[in-house]
């Protein structure tokens, strides 16, 4: 494949390019704007695993005809002054990890927010990085529980534009963190604090669902889930009654992991439980599958069922023991670079970058 890569400047200083890629996010809560947004998320094969030609058919007979105008009215309850929920707590996450590195790493360290589906896009945060300079890349996909369907994806975005690219960078990948010390930390005491007063007489950690199918063929996303739940229910000292597991997002008629978030909570509503606590450790930042999913739909299915009280504990977001952590994890992924050590030379890197120029000024391809 022919290299796109723009002019290269002979002298550009190097530097530690961090990439951190989530989902995505309609441009805006219109139909036109879901169709677009849906159109390039659901043809992903590593989302709907059905064989292209009948895939397209039902994705552009009746799924993009229908389901845009559905899901622009959802995402109008949720869309703030700011935009997207999801776009605008990624911009605060990418700043303030980005200050967090600057004060920790020696050299420079340029941190880009890209989306999976929609904009910014994976391809221009990369272009980013390289106008910066990045020579070293790591990728930290905001999923902690790993999935072919987003973890895997990010690779494959990731990879796909690489391709392009004349000077390919050193390349680390964070595949999970869900068993990460500092992210249960932040997890439960997240749910500590909302629960400080008056705590719901059940907790439920409701992640978004997978068709059965994936866990069969391997996907180590539901063993995830588990562990990361038991782990939080650990630390807050919960008894095995009084804490579930349940996944959303249920999409299409084939069997997905159980039990369901909606049906569950209907369940205990049913049994007698008066107010109940959710949580959804999987999304690192608040979006259409929390804050209305969750928050409203949810809500109201607990409260029809004869619930009285009934809380969504918001994701960890721009939490500063969520930032705090995040640092660290890329921090650790990223030991061994020059700009990530204790000492960073940057008169010697200054050096390099004036004889480099210096020997393309001989060859002629410079001035």
């Amino acid at each position: 494949m022919k290299s796109t890569s723009p002019p290269f400047a002979h002298d550009q200083a190097a530097c530690t390019g961090v990439l951190l890629a989530n989902l995505g996010t309609p441009d805006a809560p219109t139909p036109d704007a879901l169709r677009r947004y849906l159109a390039e998320f659901l043809w992903d094969a590593r989302v709907v695993e059905i064989p292209r030609l009948p895939w397209w058919l039902i994705l552009h007979g009746a799924i993009l005809r229908l389901r845009p105008a559905r899901s622009a009215r959802k995402y109008r309850l949720i869309w703030t002054p700011e935009g997207s929920p999801l776009l605008a707590i990624g911009q605060r996450q990418q700043t303030a990890i980005a200050k967090a590195l600057a004060q920790r790493c020696a050299g420079p360290v340029q941190v880009a927010l890209g989306m999976r589906y929609g904009n910014p896009s994976i391809k221009s945060a990369l272009a980013q990085l390289r106008e910066a300079g990045a020579r070293r890349l790591l990728v930290l996909p905001l999923y902690p529980q790993y999935s072919a369907t987003t973890t895997a994806s990010t690779f494959d975005a990731v990879t796909a534009e690489l391709r392009s690219w004349r000077w390919l960078p050193e390349l680390r990948f964070i595949a999970h963190y869900h068993d990460e010390p500092g992210y249960l930390d932040a997890l439960a005491e997240s749910v500590r604090a909302a629960r400080s007063e008056r705590p719901g007489e059940r907790l439920l950690f409701s992640f978004h669902g997978l068709p059965k199918r994936n866990l069969l063929a391997g996907d180590p996303y539901h063993c995830h889930c588990q562990k990361t739940a038991r782990l939080v229910a650990e630390r807050l000292e919960l008894r095995p009654e009084q804490w579930a597991i349940a996944f959303q997002s249920r999409f299409g008629r084939a069997e997905w992991l159980r039990p369901y978030t909606s049906a569950l909570l209907a369940d205990w509503a049913k049994a007698g439980v008066k107010s109940a606590d959710v949580v959804c450790p999987g999304f690192a930042a608040d979006c259409l599958e929390t804050l209305e999913e969750i928050a409203i739909e949810n809500r109201q299915v607990f409260l029809d069922g004869g619930g009285e009280r009934y809380r969504y504990i918001p994701a960890l977001n721009d939490a500063p023991d969520h930032i705090a952590f995040l640092a660290d994890l890329i921090a650790r992924h990223a030991a061994g670079w020059p700009e990530s050590s204790a000492v960073y030379d940057a008169a010697l890197d200054e050096a390099e970058r004036a004889a480099r120029l210096d020997r393309a000024r001989a060859l002629g391809a410079a001035t």
